[in-house]
């Protein structure tokens, strides 16, 4: 035993550390002295009931109280004790006039210096959660002051002005303040990719800042670039009832180095740099801000969560809500600690949601938007897979005929959620495979070539914008040189974007954007998560990816809806063709797409990429009710849409009794097993899950629904 101290006295000496970090000064019953700063720590403080083992005071007021104990101790289970002090102390302080802030007191503690709970009175349906050290005096005294907290306040949010945001957006905001009315401090809230994630958190850290009582907020990212598009976009939001932009309203501060503007309402941040903060670093170091930790460590096994120590600089009250974009594994794994630093509402936001996430939120999964049903709403576009079989021999490089992949059908939500590991469990021979050797890429690009404006994107008369994705520096540095030969041309044309990109990759990234001449970007992993590029229709995949996660963000480069004048402007011969951003394509020459797990987030809709509409409609006609005809039609059908006039989309709808989005939404449903679950669910009377029979009796009636418009030859 260190010191030859009790468990009991060791965890004491722990407990008056955390509080001194905290500002608070400790000391005996015997020698107090409440003059020695705004917050004195009282040892062994007695009351009516027996000594409180530390009354806390407030500019000389008592504010609460902590209960120790050994460490090691189920703190919940002594929670009576603190409620048994608090009793003592009121009959002592009438007795004796003590005074104190409020009573009973607000604020209690259980701790055992490794472990601390806090219970706040003020709050409706208060209950004890954990922290990773003591508040700080000034924070107590002003809860105290003016007997309001944030949770009160959360009870009484106005209701949502739902002008200009989605229908996703508003299920999230929604289900994010019910979830944080109910005090749940973990929520995720699924939303796939290219729905607004950004824009949610925009409008959801206004409502908490004006409505919510919260001073400051952070948003994390894990690379810079994703942190200076975050701040475009949270400067340029326009309140909805105030009319002014939110960097009008509010100070928001993207970090550059590891200073927090004292005035900042709102601070962007890398996970990185936070973590070099709670280590007390003075800076970051130079470069580690541009590679993103998920794509570094995303393939890599189970990491030990890196350990952070209290800084006083930064206390555990500093934010009173974060937002992680982009949440999935290696937050939740390795960076756990820096998230529970801080006593605040924590939002997952992530297209990519694995059991570690699931189990990091506690299950509270809040309106989940799933990518088919962003589809059918038109917020994002399909996509097909075209499959290159390569393989290298002694002889040089072979390439097999391109074929359309045909995928299977992906796991419910939930199984997602709850049962996907992480991996594609691909063998170690293939997981290493890559398209490297010279005469192979050689090849792959030459089939690229001759097959991309005749068979991948038949009509079209210039490249569609493209990203490569190559496995490290030196192989995209490969790619390049090789595509330009074959194209026979220039450096306008195709570029690398990496991390080692000689200049500004954000300026690299906004020239893809917006310039008509820049057709082919070459990249490792700067552009493969969560940056915006809407022009983007081919994904050329030459390495493997290990991480399901990392797999779906590669995909969602692709997903992004773009305004049809605005694709015009970067896409030369488009307008002529009549050509708009309706799909994208991935073009898969090292098997990525074979492990059926790589499609349980985003399975493409169009299973059937080739076959016309008229047959398509013919087969539905003769009772073909297929799950992959069904979702090929509804794609279809939501692509049409948008191409027919007003007068013809009336026509229609005249006809069929519907327009053409509603009867590829319910198309959709009829094949979607968690929607087809849910449905299920809903007509149970008892409290269980639905059998297999259950739900495929919704599923016959579902498709029945759907299907009739469609027997109908004058709708065909």
């Amino acid at each position: 035993m260190p010191g030859g101290l009790t468990p009991e006295q060791q965890a004491r000496v722990e407990i008056d550390r955390k509080l001194e970090a905290a500002g608070w000064k400790v000391q005996d019953f015997r020698e107090i002295d409440l003059s020695a700063g705004r917050g004195v720590a009282v040892r062994e403080f007695p009351t009516a009931t027996g000594p409180a083992d530390y009354l806390l005071y407030g500019d000389r007021k008592a504010l609460g109280t902590i209960e120790a104990k050994k460490d090691g101790t189920p703190l919940l289970g002594v929670e009576s004790q603190s409620d048994r002090y608090t009793a003592g102390f009121r009959q002592t302080a009438a007795k004796r006039g003590i005074p104190a802030w409020r009573q009973p007191l607000p604020f209690h503690y259980l701790s055992t210096g490794r472990e601390t709970y806090v219970a706040n009175r003020l709050d409706p349906d208060y209950a004890p959660r954990e922290v990773f050290n003591f508040h700080r005096p000034e924070t107590l005294i002003e809860i105290a002051k003016s007997g309001e907290t944030m949770r009160q306040r959360l009870r009484r949010m106005p209701p949502l002005i739902e002008e200009g945001l989605r229908t996703n957006q508003v299920a999230a905001i929604k289900g994010l303040e019910k979830s944080f009315a109910s005090n749940h401090l973990r929520t995720l809230t699924p939303q796939t990719m290219g729905s607004g994630k950004t824009l949610l958190a925009c409008a959801q850290a206004y409502r908490l800042l004006r409505y919510g009582g919260a001073k400051r907020g952070l948003f994390l990212v894990d690379r810079i670039n994703l942190g200076e598009q975050a701040l475009r976009e949270f400067r340029n939001y326009v309140t909805p009832d105030d009319g002014r932009k939110l960097g009008e309203l509010y100070n928001i501060q993207l970090l550059r180095s590891n200073q927090i503007d004292p005035a900042a309402n709102l601070v962007i941040t890398t996970i990185q740099r936070l973590y070099s903060m709670l280590q007390g670093e003075g800076e970051l170091a130079e470069g580690l801000e541009e590679e993103s930790v998920f794509e570094r460590l995303g393939g890599a096994p189970d990491l030990e969560q890196l350990p952070v120590s209290y800084q006083t600089k930064y206390p555990i009250e500093l934010f009173d809500f974060l937002f992680t974009d982009e949440a999935h594994r290696s937050i939740y794994g390795r960076w756990g600690q820096v998230l529970d630093y801080f006593d605040a509402f924590l939002v997952g936001l992530t297209a990519t949601p694995s059991k570690f996430t699931y189990g990091y939120f506690q299950g509270n999964v809040v309106a989940p938007y799933s990518y088919e049903q962003s589809v059918i709403d038109k917020v994002n576009v399909d996509y097909t897979v075209y499959r290159i079989e390569t393989e290298v021999s002694k002889a040089g490089a072979s390439v097999g005929a391109g074929e359309w992949v045909r995928v299977r059908d992906r796991l419910t939500r939930d199984q997602s959620l709850k049962e996907l590991e992480d991996e594609l469990t691909y063998d170690a021979a293939k997981l290493d495979r890559a398209v490297v050797a010279e005469d192979q890429i050689r090849t792959v690009v030459r089939t690229f070539r001759d097959r991309v404006l005749t068979e991948i994107f038949p009509g079209r008369s210039e490249i569609p914008k493209t990203v490569v994705f190559c496995k490290h520096e030196t192989h995209a540095e490969d790619v390049l040189r090789i595509l330009r030969q074959e194209f026979g041309r220039g450096s306008e044309f195709a570029k690398k974007i990496t991390y080692k990109t000689e200049g500004s990759a954000q300026q690299h990234i906004q020239d893809f954007r917006t310039d008509p001449r820049f057709r082919i970007a070459v990249s490792v992993d700067q552009i493969s998560t969560g940056t915006d590029i809407k022009p983007v229709e081919c994904l050329l995949i030459l390495r493997m990816v290990q991480s399901r996660a990392y797999w779906e963000q590669m995909k969602g480069r692709g997903v992004r809806k773009m305004d049809k004048h605005e694709f015009w402007a970067v896409t030369p011969g488009a307008r002529e063709e009549g050509v708009v951003k309706d799909h994208f394509v991935i073009v898969d020459c090292v098997g990525l797409t074979d492990e059926d797990r790589a499609w349980a987030e985003t399975r493409p809709l169009a299973r059937k990429p080739n076959v016309p509409l008229k047959t398509l409609l013919q087969d539905v006609a003769q009772g073909i009710t297929s799950d992959e005809l069904l979702s090929t039609v509804a794609v279809r059908l939501n692509r049409l849409e948008g191409k027919l006039t007003p007068d013809d989309e009336a026509a229609i709808a005249e006809l069929a009794g519907a327009g053409l989005g509603e009867i590829a939404e319910k198309l959709i449903k009829a094949t979607d097993p968690t929607a087809l679950g849910e449905v299920a669910s809903e007509r149970l009377d008892d409290d269980r899950d639905p059998t297999e029979d259950e739900v495929a009796a919704v599923k016959e009636e579902l498709i029945e629904q759907a299907v009739a418009p469609l027997l109908r030859a004058e709708v065909r």
